[in-house]
C-alpha cells in the first residue's frame, strides 16, 4: 500500500513494525552499508534502508520475530549508536535536534582551530623539508623533531580521536572505513615519525635521512575535519526543508471556553474546539469555518500565490495564513493529523528513501575502502623493491589512504533527492519516495482524468428537460426525485443535481430511497415508492431496454457543447435529461501544451461519452482520447499504453475511480484537492490540483536527476583519477609525486563540492 496524504488503516500484517532510527558515530557511507547489511541480516527484518546524509536508519521488521532491542544491540555491536526518532516531531523538538546540530559544528570548528594553528607553525617548520631549499629566516628551533612531536600530539590524540575510535569500531566489526583509511595514512605517518624521531641513527646507519612527517599527520587530520565541518554546514543546508515546514506552524491558538477566547499552545488543541482566527494571524489546525468569512494565503501549502476566498462551509488548513476577515472554525484535525503534519511526514519519509540509482554507488562503496587498502599495500612493496626508496614508498601509501573516500560516493544521491523532494514541497508538489522523483524524469505518455482533473470537478447543471415538456409540476416531481436518488452517491454529477433541486425550491423534501446501487461508471438506481429509478448513461439505460428517443436530438446537441447528459428513466420509461457542464481548469490548457513540448504523449481517460470528452480534449488541446472507459477497466487500459507502447506512463487523476489506474501507472499523480485513496493510491500529489504542478514535478526530476548524474560523475573521476596519481603512475615519466597534505585537502573538498553541487538544486524554479 502506497503512503497517503492521510492517515490509512493498519497494515494486514499486524505485527510488522517500522521504525526510524538517528544513527551516531557514522563517518562515511562505507558506514551506512555496513548498517544496512548487518541488519538485513537480523531475522525478522523485512527491510533496511540507511540513509548517510540524514544518519538514519528506516527499519522495518516482524515483532513477532525480533524487538527494537535486539535491532539496537546489532548496531551497537557494529560499533554506532542509535536512538528512536519520534514519528512527528513538533518544534521543540526540531529545536531540540538543531542544538544537537550546532554542539557538533562548535566541537569540529575548535578542533579545526586548534588543528590550523599548530599545521601553520608545523608546515612553516618544515619547509625546508617540503621545498629542499635553505630557508635562513625560518628559526632553526622550528625544524627540531621533537618540537614537532610534541605539537602534534594534541592533534593526534584529540582532534583525531574520532577517526582512531572509528577505526578502532570498523575493525571490532571486521570490517573498513574511512576511518580506517585516515587512521592508517596517518597513523602511518605518525608511527614513522615517531620512530625516526627515537632512532634516527636506524636511518643514518642505512644512508638515509631521519625525515619525520609530523605536519603531514596534522595537516590532513585538519583538513579532513575542515572539510567534514564544512560538509556538515552544507548537508544540514540541504535538509533545512523539514525545518523550514515545522516553521510553518502556529505556536498558539486562540480557542472559545466558556463564552471567551483563551490563548493556548497549539500541541493543546482538540478535535471540537471552536477557534477565533483574527486577520494576519496563522490557521493554527485543520478545520471548517462555522461563522464569518475572510481571504487565506495558502501559498505556503500549495504552492499557489493567489489568495483563496473563504466562507462559512469551507475548510481551512493549518499553517496558512488570514489576510482579511475574522472567523471562527471548528477543529477536525489536530496533531499529527494535519495536512502540516502529514506534509513534513511524507517529506521526511522520501528524504530517508533510496533512489534505484544509488545502487550503483552501494555496490562500489561495499568493496572501495578494501580495495584502496591493497591498492596502498602494492603501491608501498613496488616502490620499496623497485625505487628502492622507503620515504618514497611512505609518500605514496599515504597519499593513496588519504585521498581515497568513499564519502563522496555515499552523499551524491541522498544530498540531491533531499534538496529536490524539500524543493517539491515548497512548490505545493509532495513527492512519497526516491524512486518516484527518479522515475518521473523517464516519463514518456501522460495520462489525464477530466472531472476533477482536466475541468475543475465542480459541475453544474445548466438545462433540464423532461418528455412532459417545461416548468410544469411533473418536472419539479421527477428533479425532486432524481436528487432523492443521486444524494445517496458521492459522484461529482450527483452533488451537481442535488444542488440544482435545492436551487429550484426542493430542499430537505426528497422522498425514501431504498435498494440503491452504484453502477460503477454508468448510473445509479433505488425505489421509490415501490417504482424502480435509474439515472445514468444513454447506453446503460438502452442496454437495459429503455426507449431513449424522444429526447436523442437534445441530448446530441448539449454533448456538442461539452455537456455530459445523465437520463432519468422511471419503471423502464424516459422521464427527463439533464446537462451538466463541467468548466476546463485555467491552467489545464497551457499546462498541457506545455507538456507536448517537454516531448511527452498526453492522453485523455474518461468514463463520460465520446462527445463530451472530444469536447474538452478539443478544447484543451488533447489528440488521443479513451471515453466511456469504466472504473474497473482504466487500470487495464494503462496496462495495454504500457505494454502496446512500451512507455513510462504517469496517471493523474482525483477520484476514487481512479486509484486502481494510478496503482498501475508507472508513476501515480493525484490531484491534493481529491480524495484521500487516490492519494494513497499516488507516487506524486499536487496539493494544488493546478495541472502546472504535472509539468514542475517532471521538470524537478530532470534537474534532480540531472544533478545526482552530475555528482555521481564528480565522485567517480575523482576517485578514478586521484588514486593513480597518489599511487606515483606520474612519477616515472613526470617526476610528480602528489603530497600526502594534498591529497588529504582533496579528500576534505571531495564531499563538500558534491553536497555544494546539489544545493545549487535550491535554484529550482518551475
Amino acid at each position: 500500500m502506497k503512503n497517503s496524504l492521510h492517515p490509512q488503516s493498519s497494515p494486514k500484517n499486524s505485527s510488522l513494525t517500522q521504525e526510524n532510527l538517528h544513527l551516531e558515530g557514522m563517518g562515511c557511507a562505507a558506514c551506512a552499508i555496513k548498517v544496512e547489511t548487518v541488519l538485513n541480516k537480523v531475522a525478522g527484518v523485512k527491510k533496511c534502508n540507511v540513509n548517510f546524509a540524514l544518519e538514519r536508519a528506516t527499519v522495518e521488521y516482524d515483532s513477532q520475530v525480533t524487538n527494537l532491542g535486539n535491532i539496537q544491540a546489532v548496531i551497537s555491536k557494529a560499533g554506532y549508536k542509535s536512538h528512536v526518532l519520534e514519528e512527528q516531531k513538533n518544534n521543540q523538538t526540531e529545536d531540540s535536534e538543531q542544538e544537537k546540530r550546532k554542539a557538533k559544528q562548535q566541537e569540529l570548528t575548535q578542533k579545526v582551530i586548534v588543528g590550523g594553528v599548530i599545521s601553520l607553525i608545523l608546515m612553516f617548520g618544515g619547509l625546508p623539508m617540503m621545498t629542499g631549499l635553505s630557508l635562513p629566516f625560518i628559526p632553526h628551533w622550528l625544524h627540531n623533531a621533537w618540537l614537532q612531536l610534541f605539537l602534534s600530539i594534541p592533534v593526534v590524540f584529540w582532534c583525531g580521536k574520532g577517526f582512531y575510535m572509528g577505526a578502532f569500531k570498523a575493525f571490532k566489526g571486521g570490517t573498513s572505513d574511512m576511518n580506517s583509511l585516515v587512521t592508517l595514512g596517518t597513523g602511518a605517518a605518525f608511527l614513522y615519525s615517531l620512530f625516526a624521531t627515537f632512532f634516527p641513527q636506524f636511518f643514518i646507519f642505512q644512508g638515509l635521512k631521519a625525515d619525520v612527517y609530523y605536519e603531514a599527520a596534522v595537516v590532513i587530520i585538519t583538513l579532513i575535519l575542515l572539510g567534514r565541518l564544512l560538509e556538515t554546514r552544507a548537508r544540514s543546508k540541504t535538509s533545512e526543508a523539514i525545518g523550514n515546514l515545522m516553521g510553518l506552524q502556529a505556536k498558539t491558538a486562540r480557542v472559545i471556553r466558556q463564552g471567551e477566547g483563551v490563548d493556548i499552545a497549539v500541541e493543546d488543541v482538540i478535535i471540537g474546539d471552536i477557534v477565533l482566527v483574527r486577520p494576519g494571524e496563522k490557521i493554527p489546525v485543520d478545520g471548517v469555518i462555522i461563522e464569518g468569512q475572510s481571504t487565506l494565503d495558502e501559498s505556503m501549502i500549495t504552492g499557489e500565490s493567489i489568495p483563496v476566498e473563504k466562507q462559512t462551509g469551507d475548510e481551512v488548513i493549518g499553517a496558512t495564513i488570514n489576510k482579511t476577515g475574522s472567523f471562527k472554525f471548528e477543529a477536525r484535525k489536530v496533531g499529527k493529523d494535519t495536512t502540516l503534519s502529514q506534509i513534513i511526514k511524507l517529506v521526511e519519509e522520501a528524504q530517508n528513501s533510496k533512489a534505484p540509482i544509488q545502487k550503483i554507488a552501494d555496490q562500489v562503496t561495499a568493496w572501495f575502502v578494501p580495495a584502496v587498502m591493497i591498492i596502498a599495500v602494492i603501491s608501498f612493496i613496488c616502490w620499496l623493491i623497485f625505487a628502492q626508496n622507503l620515504s618514497l614508498a611512505m609518500v605514496t601509501t599515504m597519499s593513496v589512504l588519504i585521498i581515497a573516500c568513499p564519502c563522496a560516493l555515499g552523499l551524491a544521491t541522498p544530498t540531491s533527492i533531499m534538496v529536490g523532494t524539500g524543493k517539491g514541497a515548497e512548490n505545493g508538489i509532495l513527492i512519497k519516495g526516491a524512486d518516484s522523483l527518479e522515475l518521473a524524469h523517464k516519463i514518456k505518455a501522460i495520462v489525464l482524468d477530466k472531472t476533477g482533473t482536466l475541468t475543475q470537478g465542480k459541475p453544474i447543471v445548466t438545462n433540464y428537460i423532461t418528455v412532459d415538456g417545461i416548468a410544469d409540476n411533473n418536472e419539479l416531481n421527477i428533479l425532486g426525485i432524481a436528487a432523492a436518488i443521486e444524494e445517496n452517491s458521492e459522484h461529482p454529477l450527483a452533488e451537481a443535481i442535488v444542488n440544482y433541486a435545492k436551487s429550484q425550491g426542493i430542499v430537505n423534501n426528497f422522498p425514501k430511497v431504498e435498494n440503491f446501487e452504484a453502477m460503477g461508471g454508468q448510473g445509479v438506481q433505488g425505489k421509490i415508492e415501490g417504482k424502480l429509478v435509474q439515472i445514468g448513461t444513454q447506453k446503460w439505460l438502452e442496454k437495459l431496454g429503455v426507449n431513449t428517443k424522444q429526447l436523442v436530438s437534445q441530448a446530441r446537441e448539449w454533448e456538442n457543447q461539452a455537456k455530459t447528459t445523465p437520463w432519468i428513466a422511471i419503471d423502464g420509461e424516459i422521464k427527463g435529461l439533464f446537462a451538466i457542464a463541467d468548466a476546463v481548469k485555467p491552467s489545464s490548457i497551457e499546462a498541457v501544451k506545455k507538456l507536448k513540448k517537454m516531448g511527452l504523449e498526453v492522453i485523455m481517460l474518461t468514463g463520460d461519452n465520446q462527445q463530451t470528452a472530444q469536447a474538452i480534449a478539443d478544447e484543451v488541446g488533447i489528440y488521443h482520447v479513451f471515453a466511456e472507459v469504466r472504473p474497473d477497466e482504466k487500470a487495464n487500459k494503462i496496462k495495454e499504453i504500457q505494454q502496446s507502447q512500451g512507455k513510462i506512463v504517469a496517471m493523474v487523476g482525483d477520484g476514487i475511480n481512479d486509484a486502481p489506474a494510478l496503482a498501475q501507472a508507472d508513476v501515480g499523480m493525484a490531484i491534493g484537492t481529491g480524495t484521500d485513496v487516490a492519494m494513497s493510491a499516488s507516487d506524486i500529489t499536487l496539493i494544488s490540483g493546478d495541472l502546472q504542478g504535472i509539468v514542475t514535478a517532471i521538470e524537478l526530476s530532470r534537474a534532480t536527476m540531472k544533478n545526482i548524474r552530475q555528482n555521481l560523475f564528480f565522485a567517480f573521476i575523482y576517485n578514478t583519477l586521484g588514486i593513480p596519481i597518489a599511487a606515483g603512475i606520474l612519477y616515472p615519466f613526470f617526476g610528480m609525486l602528489l603530497n600526502p597534505m594534498i591529497a588529504g585537502a582533496a579528500m576534505a573538498f571531495s564531499s563538500v563540492s558534491v553536497v555544494s553541487n546539489a544545493l545549487r538544486l535550491r535554484n529550482f524554479s518551475p
